[in-house]
């Protein structure tokens, strides 16, 4: 990379990078370099898309990469769909948390990515990206299915405020997610366990070790004794998925189609109404 850097500032005739302690920073010329790159990109972007939007028939290779529940629930729908679609495209699925999937765009290696807001990932606002709301996955309580607010149709965080709680562990998403909207709802929750996984979550729900919020986009295990119950009021914690492309992208005929298929399988997944039906929630009521 130093070699590269050197070479492109002979080319140029400016200095790219100037020694800041230890280290090094750049130099304004490079960060004007930059700024000239990235547009250079994104039109590199547009063109590729009108290119392939100009064929009769889009060919070469295709990759989709997103969250664990997207890469599970989301992804394989639409990457079947692109398979059918177009013969011709190479698709690939990658799994990945949310800000190496933006690592993968930038490398050319991800063409659509599916991912959250996490204190890693670029703003909204970065001119490198084009981040579009997709859905919002509501978060349900999850209860076991002798506990007191387990016939209620509806519930609100407060409602939970004096139970023990299982959460992601300190510094993901899920950890911060949680406590930032029980502390909304005017309590901070008594952290019992930690559990990144979902299933694990569950289960230990499932034992009465404490209660849960599980999106709704996750599929819970058909035979544990537990419930799920909407959340109701303010705050009713959800998560937002956005759909990621580097800037330019979104309009390549893949893609769209690619995005289509998404918002049609969420629809089908995550019912709109806060009394939906237990079925179409995922609820498990198991035997004690």
């Amino acid at each position: 990379m130093s070699y590269q850097l050197r070479q492109l500032a002979d080319e140029l005739g400016v200095e790219l990078v100037a020694q800041a302690g230890r280290g090094i920073r750049l130099t304004a010329a490079a960060r004007t370099v930059l700024h000239h790159a990235e547009a250079l990109h994104a039109q590199a972007e547009r063109a590729y898309a009108e290119l392939a939007a100009a064929v009769d028939e889009p060919s070469g290779p295709f990759t989709l990469c997103g969250f664990s529940t997207a890469a599970t629930h989301l992804l394989p729908a639409a990457a079947a769909d692109l398979r059918r679609r177009f013969p011709r495209v190479r698709v690939r699925v990658i799994e990945a948390e949310p800000a190496p999937c933006f690592d993968l765009l930038l490398a050319g290696d991800a063409d659509l990515a599916l991912v959250i807001n996490t204190a890693e990932t670029p703003p909204m606002g970065d001119h490198r990206f084009e981040q579009h709301p997709l859905l919002d996955d509501p978060l349900d309580l999850v209860v076991p299915s002798d506990h007191r607010l387990a016939g209620q149709a509806t519930v609100t965080l407060a409602d939970a405020a004096d139970e023990p709680w299982i959460v992601g562990r300190p510094g993901t998403t899920y950890h911060d997610l949680v406590r930032t909207a029980c502390m909304t709802a005017g309590f901070s929750p008594n952290i019992a366990h930690h559990a990144d996984e979902w299933d694990t979550g569950t289960a230990l729900v499932a034992h009465n070790f404490g209660i849960i919020l599980v999106p709704r986009l996750a599929r819970l295990h058909g035979d544990w004794p537990v419930v799920r119950i909407p959340l109701h009021g303010e705050p009713a914690p959800a998560r937002r998925i956005l759909a990621a492309t580097r800037l330019g992208g979104r309009d390549h005929p893949v893609t769209s189609a690619c995005l289509t298929t998404i918002g049609a399988t969420a629809e089908n997944l995550i019912p709109t109404s806060a009394n939906a039906s237990t079925d179409a929630l995922g609820h498990s009521e198991g035997r004690p």
